[in-house]
């Protein structure tokens, strides 16, 4: 009985802790062997879980992606297979609004060229300005400082 990391199989709920659901999974129809695995809270929807009970109940069938295998212990998601199920909706629906229009950025740093194209002027000059903005950071940090003492 073998497992595929991101494969989606149907599970039932077996136990509901704290931190959260131990799942049966059954991976092949023909084999009466299931494997438990665990759903961590943070695994179980994209919305914030308080209480795991508001989720899931003890017998509940459920659907749950294979996020992981690592000493025998599997780990699993019901919100990964929420993000594929929606992906798959978004895919088969038609494109409802026009794309964003992304802005251009007005501003870009200059490209650098790699070091070892550089002369030693050149680094000499990138050294005193990176020095000097360094330093003027340093400064403006220990005026603020300063100010909020003096009040």
């Amino acid at each position: 009985m073998q497992l595929e990391i991101g494969s989606i199989y149907k599970g039932t709920v077996k136990r509901i802790t704290n931190y959260g659901a131990f799942i049966a999974i059954q991976p092949d129809a023909s084999s009466q062997e299931s494997v438990t695995g665990m759903v961590h809270i943070s695994e179980i929807s994209n919305r914030f879980v308080q209480d795991i009970h508001e989720f899931v109940k003890e017998g509940q069938t459920v659907s749950v992606k294979v996020i992981g295998i690592q000493d025998n212990k599997i780990s699993l998601s019901m919100k990964q297979t929420e993000q594929s199920a929606d992906s798959q909706q978004q895919n088969t629906r038609p494109q409802q609004r026009a794309p964003k229009r992304e802005r251009p950025n007005v501003w870009q740093p200059k490209p650098k060229p790699p070091v070892s194209e550089l002369s030693f002027e050149d680094m000499l000059s990138q050294f005193k300005q990176n020095s000097e903005e360094r330093i003027c950071d340093i400064k403006r940090n220990t005026e603020r400082k300063n100010r909020t003492r003096r009040k």
